[in-house]
C-alpha cells in the first residue's frame, strides 16, 4: 500500500494511502485538505497544487515538462523542490512520498 505524507501550511501532517495510479493532487484532494486547490482539475494549467517535494525524491520524480515550469515561474513562492501535484502520478517507486503545500499566490 502507498503512503503519501501531505504537510499543510500549519506544518501539520497528514497521512494518505493513495490509489497507485492516480496524481499526488488527486490523493491530496480526495482525503479533503482543503489548502490544496487545484482548480484546474489536473490539467496543469492554474498551478493552484503548488507544492514542495521532500528533496530525497527528487531523483524519483519525472521530470517538470515545459507548461509546469512555466505556471511555476509564475509563483513567488517557486523553489529548486517545487513540483505541481497534478504532475506526480503515484506508482510504488514513490511510496513513503512527502509533500508540503506551498502558500497560496
Amino acid at each position: 500500500m502507498l503512503k503519501l505524507t501531505v504537510i499543510s501550511r500549519e506544518g501539520i501532517p497528514h497521512t494518505l494511502a493513495p490509489v497507485s495510479g492516480t496524481s499526488a493532487m488527486e490523493a491530496i484532494r480526495d482525503a479533503g485538505v482543503d489548502e490544496l486547490l487545484a482548480l484546474c482539475g489536473g490539467c496543469c494549467s492554474c498551478a493552484t497544487c503548488h507544492v514542495y517535494v521532500n528533496p530525497e525524491f527528487a531523483d524519483r520524480l519525472p521530470p517538470a515538462s515545459d507548461d509546469e515550469n512555466d505556471l511555476l515561474e509564475s509563483s513567488e513562492h517557486r523553489r529548486a523542490n517545487s513540483r505541481l501535484s497534478c504532475q506526480l502520478p503515484l506508482t510504488e517507486a514513490l511510496d513513503g512520498l512527502e509533500v508540503t503545500i506551498a502558500p497560496e499566490d
